[in-house]
Order: structure tokens, then sequence, then C-alpha cells
């Protein structure tokens, strides 16, 4: 055991004094590596922060909500838009009905909203705002934090008070910094609204809907601005009960519209029932395809860079021919020359490997102060990059290794270097 481990330190010593010695080699060697391992390495981690960031997105919706909408969630080549077009939109009356009839759901809320609003106050305004008229139930079915105020209270639901929550980027559009927001009078489509609470700052959402520029207020003030019989935007969200899987819940749902629309045996559903699941799997394919394409595109550059070093490695055989002959003359084993020259190979390649993690690291640190894009080096990614590293240095210097621990020391020590 001990002499392989000398045996090993001596091969690290000798790769170090090889690369040292030939500085500009060395650099170029390395720049191949280091150009295949930041490639490959930076399309990793920017899939995998978008999809931490999707799936962050999605998780919003909830594991155990199912959405009753006109349209299905979905897209492509397959969806039939057609068949949807003429669908009814879903009504607060049938919530009542689904309440009373399901025996799975836990909540049950109504949500119509109004897109590219304008929210004005005092000579201020935000546009591109969401205002969202729900029921009292939408707090039970949406996780979200409130930085200031309270959320409604039933009787101001029912009632349709003019009350409303607001987003914080819509608190910072039309109140100064240090005002006082809570009970100030705002004003939305010719409707005024008091303003009751804040939302947390979220940040933008890849999927789904951000806090920080909607407005929430009681479905009955919506209803005075939107004609919400014929709103697309119309849903009604259902939250399962413990232990009632999203199946389950799905099933009872269906029987249920299909009683409440008096749809004959036979006939088609016009109701789609989204749940957060079909985003997922539509997830799954799409970064499924991407890091195919990453993994392609980054062996193209490790390729380049492989080549590279196996012809550096057969450069460097050449020139310590007689060195190579004078160690084999004093008793070298031929498995010593050929792990001192594989050791080379697969420092090189760690060191190209280590400068290119190196440079994904900076690229995130650029991305996330110069375009608001952060960017996950994960300890997998780093782990993947210098495991590839090493199995390039492997690969690129097998050929080379064997061929040196293959000569023959009489002949070896004649050729010149």
């Amino acid at each position: 055991m001990r002499t392989y481990l000398r045996l090993l330190k001596e091969s690290f010593v000798f790769a170090f004094i090889s690369l040292a010695t030939n500085k500009l080699r060395t650099f170029l060697s390395l720049l191949g590596i280091t150009i295949g391992i930041f490639a490959i390495i930076l399309v990793y981690s920017i899939v995998d922060s978008l999809e931490k960031n999707i799936r962050d997105s999605v998780s919003q919706f909830g594991d155990n909500v199912v959405y009753v909408q006109k349209w299905p969630w979905g897209g492509g080549g397959e969806y039939a838009w057609w068949k949807y077009l003429n669908r009814p939109v879903p009504l607060n009356s049938e919530v009542e009905l689904l309440r009373r009839r399901s025996q799975y759901a836990e909540n049950i809320a109504f949500g119509s909203s109004l897109g590219g609003a304008t929210v004005k106050r005092d000579g201020f305004s935000a546009s591109g705002v969401d205002v969202l008229g729900t029921t009292f139930e939408y707090n039970k079915i949406w996780n979200f934090e409130l930085a200031q105020g309270r959320y409604f209270t039933e009787a101001e639901m029912s009632a349709g008070r003019p009350y409303c929550i607001i987003g914080a980027s819509i608190a910072e559009g039309v109140f100064l910094p240090g005002e006082e927001i809570i009970g100030q009078r705002i004003t939305i489509s010719g409707q005024k609204l008091t303003v009751i609470g804040v939302f947390e700052k979220v940040g933008e959402s890849l999927v789904g809907q951000s806090y920080d520029k909607m407005v929430i207020v009681p479905f009955k003030k919506v209803r005075m601005v939107v004609n919400t019989d014929k709103s697309d935007s119309n849903v009604i969200m259902v939250s399962a009960k413990e232990g009632v899987s999203i199946a389950q819940l799905k099933d009872e749902l269906t029987g249920i519209m299909r009683s409440i629309r008096r749809l004959r045996p036979g006939a088609d559903d016009n109701f789609a029932l989204n749940d957060p699941s079909l985003i997922s799997n539509q997830l799954d394919s799409l970064f499924g395809a991407l890091g195919v394409m990453g993994t392609i595109i980054g062996m193209f550059s490790i390729l380049v860079g492989g080549f590279g070093i196996a012809n550096i490695m057969f450069v460097s055989v050449r020139e310590r021919t007689n060195e190579i002959g004078i160690q084999k003359a004093l008793g070298a084993k031929d498995f010593i020359i050929l792990a001192q020259f594989l050791t080379e190979s697969v420092v090189l390649c760690l060191l190209g490997g280590a400068a290119g993690l190196v440079l994904v690291g900076a690229a995130a640190y650029i991305a996330a102060k110069a375009f608001d894009l952060e960017i996950f080096l994960s300890l997998y990614n780093i782990a993947l990059g210098l495991g590839l590293s090493a199995s390039i240095g492997l690969v690129s210097g097998l050929v080379p290794a064997w061929m040196a621990a293959r000569l023959n020391p009489v002949d070896a020590i004649r050729m010149q270097s």
C-alpha cells in the first residue's frame, strides 16, 4: 500500500513539473477543456435554475387543488382549441352546487379577473395590474403573506364591500415611501376602493401569478366592471380534503359538473379540470429535452478539448523519450510510466475543469448583478464538471501513456528528444 501511495505522489510531482515546464502548451491545453466544461456546466446550471424557478412558481398552484375552467392547460400540436371555444365559462352559481354535493372538497372559491387595469391615486398611477375578484375561501386555497394589514372578513366578501388588498409594486407606484397605506383609497376602472392590506413582495413569477402587481377585491366588485357571465378568466378553485387524492377529487368533480350542466351520457365534457401535475408533466418533457440539447452542445466542446489533450500528450511522450528510457533502464515498471502520463493528463484536465467551473461561477454572478437572473451552480454540477474532466483526462491520455509504457529502454535512450 505504501508503495502505491509513493507511486501516486511521484506521479503527481512529475505531472506538475511537466506542466510547469511547458507553460504555454499547458495554457493552450487547459483552454480547450476549460471552454468545454464551461459550456456544458453553464448549460446544465441555466437549465437547473430555470427548472427550479418555474417549479417554484408552479408550486403556488398547490398540490391538492383542482381548477375548474373553460380551457384546459396545455398546448402544442394536439391542443384542439376549436373544441373548447364554445364551452360555457364557470359561474359563481355553480360554486354553491359544488359545495353542497361534493364529499371530497375542503374549500371552494370562485375567481374572475380583469387584466391590464390601471390603479390611480392623487396623480400617481400603476399600470398593467391584474385585478382578481374572488370569494372568501381564496385565502384557504392560495398561500400568501401580507406585509401590512389584514385579509377580508366573510361578511365583507359577501356584501361586496369596496375594500382591496394590493401588491407591493402597486404600493410602491402610488404611495410615497413611508406613507401610511392602510385605510387609503385608490381608484380602479372608476371604482373607489379602500386598501386594507398589502402583499409581501415576492418578485416576478415565470409561471402562474405574482402578487406584486395584483389587486384582490370581493367578487361582487369585479362584476361591476366585467361581465363575469362570459369571462374566460372565470375559475372555480377546489382544494381536496386531507387523505383525498387529486385523482379522486377530479373524478368526483367530473360527475358533479356533468350533472350541474346536464350533459347526456356519452357527451363530451364542456369544462376542464386542471391541476399542477399537468404542468409538471410538461416541464419534465421540456427540461428533459433541454438537458439532452445541453449535453450535445457541451460534448462537442469537450470532444475538441479531449483531442487537444491527446495531441499534447503525444508531444509530451516524444519530448521525454530519453527520460522514459532512463527510468525503465533503472528498473521502472511499465505501469509506473503509464501512471505518470495518465496522472499528467488527468491533472491537466482537472485544472481545466476547475477553471471552467470558476468561469461558470463568474458568469452566474454577472448574470445576477446585470440581468437579475439567478443561476445556481449546484454541488452536483460541480462534481459532474470535475468528474467529466477526470474522465476526459483518462480517455485522452490512455493511448499516449500506453505508448510511453511500451517503449524499449535501449531504443528510447538512443532516440533524440
